[in-house]
């Protein structure tokens, strides 16, 4: 079996409680085998992996691309600041990888739309 030649870092913010994790864990099921090549793996602010411990276990696995994709409805913060440090940090220690950064998953037009369809389903089961 060959090694995979990239791989998307889902990153959240993360929690404390574990439960956190389980939105996460569903979509990188979602996501298993539907791109050859693809690992999928997860990554939080706090409370998970860190970003730094995800990309060492791509570069680990093989990788030579990866994407971080922050799971967020938003910029702020912690997209404008502590992301671009976090994945320029975690890159510098993992040169054979090819690092990318995407926008936040929310801002993405077909989230949106997935969520305005799901705020209508809610609607129409009150």
């Amino acid at each position: 079996m060959s090694a995979p030649s990239q791989a998307l870092v889902l990153l959240a913010h993360g929690s404390s409680d574990p439960r956190w994790g389980e939105p996460l864990r569903a979509l990188e099921a979602a996501l298993a085998g539907r791109a050859a090549g693809l690992t999928v793996l997860l990554a939080a602010l706090k409370g998970g992996e860190t970003l730094e411990a995800a990309l060492g276990r791509a570069a680990a696995l093989g990788v030579s691309r990866t994407l971080v994709v922050p799971i967020f409805l938003s910029g702020g913060g912690h997209l404008l600041r502590d992301v671009p440090a976090l994945v320029a940090r975690a890159a510098a220690r993992h040169p054979e990888l090819e690092v990318r950064c995407a926008s936040t998953l929310g801002e993405q037009p077909e989230v949106v739309e997935a969520m305005a369809l799901a705020c209508l389903r809610l609607l129409a089961a009150l």
